[in-house]
């Protein structure tokens, strides 16, 4: 038994079956991929995928519960490689952070500069992506920190940490009706004009819709993105009332809009930082995490890598 015949079942389970992904991963031939795995298959006695012809098609039952084993000895012999990497070069290497728009745009900037200060020969990779895509990247290894609001918690095989909490606003124009209240909006006096708010999956909008919801009320949603800037600029245009992040807004960059907080209206949101269970940071990771969040320690992350789900 070998690391490339692992490497070849857990990459042709993540490929959807197609040996030629496989081979190009791997950097080898779709004959070599396939000897590989028939070779592991006649070692441990068993078929591992189910075969239509040549072409894989699916796991076995022996191969579904094989996965998850052939999965932890793959990531043992990457903690086992960056181990040795640390105790060699502890302030050399990579640091890949998976995050969506609006926490690498508006909360990890100021971090990502820290860092780059403390640690100049460690290569920062910044990757963006939807919640459940941040989440994909980091149980496939592509990612060693995720940080998003939605989609991290749902996952066994990842471990969450608190990071902060937000609450959204309304912008508006200058002149708007909803500015000359005599109180905050309410919902109903909201649903009245037409909104321009975040992606169904993205940035607490899943609050913003319950909070209507729960009032009997019916938005107008009638645009959506994944960047608050966008959203600002089309509320510029007067195309309808945004409601977005309050970390996404300065009063200087956005001077010629106006700001409503709409705390009062939405729940309070929670961005989570997320790690593969089981996996094994750099010492430069944990002042990552440390820069970002003062009060997860490398003692409280590894007291949460620990702990059992």
């Amino acid at each position: 038994m070998n690391f490339q015949q692992l490497r070849s079942v857990r990459e042709a389970v993540r490929s959807g079956f197609n040996l030629t992904d496989v081979a190009r991963t791997l950097h080898t031939s779709q004959p070599g991929v396939s000897r590989q795995i028939r070779e592991l298959e006649e070692e441990l006695g068993l078929e591992i995928f189910v075969r239509a012809g040549k072409r894989l098609t699916g796991l076995t039952p022996p191969g579904t519960t094989l996965l998850p084993i052939v999965e932890r000895l793959l990531l043992e012999a990457a903690n086992l490689q960056r181990a040795g990497q640390d105790f060699r070069a502890s302030g050399e290497g990579r640091l890949s952070i998976a995050a969506t728009h609006s926490q690498a745009r508006y909360a990890l900037p100021q971090v990502v500069r820290d860092f780059r200060a403390l640690f100049p020969q460690v290569t920062l990779h910044l990757h963006q992506g939807s919640p459940r895509q941040v989440a994909e990247m980091l149980l496939s290894g592509e990612a060693d920190i995720g940080v998003a609001t939605e989609a991290l918690a749902g996952y066994g095989e990842l471990v969450t940490l608190p990071c902060y909490r937000w609450s959204h606003s309304i912008v508006v124009p200058p002149g708007h009706p909803l500015l000359d209240l005599p109180e905050p909006p309410t919902l109903r006096q909201l649903a009245r004009f037409p909104i321009i708010t975040y992606e169904l999956g993205y940035t607490g909008r899943a609050h913003i819709d319950e909070a209507f919801a729960r009032e009997g009320l019916q938005a107008d949603v009638v645009l959506t993105a994944m960047d608050a800037d966008v959203i600002k600029t089309y509320v510029e245009l007067d195309m309808g009332v945004g409601i977005v992040a309050s970390i996404a807004l300065d009063a200087e960059r956005d001077r010629h809009l106006r700001m409503i907080d709409a705390r009062h209206l939405f729940e309070v949101n929670l961005t989570r930082l997320g790690l593969r269970r089981g996996s094994w940071l750099r010492g430069y990771a944990y002042r990552f995490i440390e820069t970002f969040v003062p009060t997860l320690t490398r003692e409280a992350v590894d007291e949460a890598l620990r702990s059992e789900r």
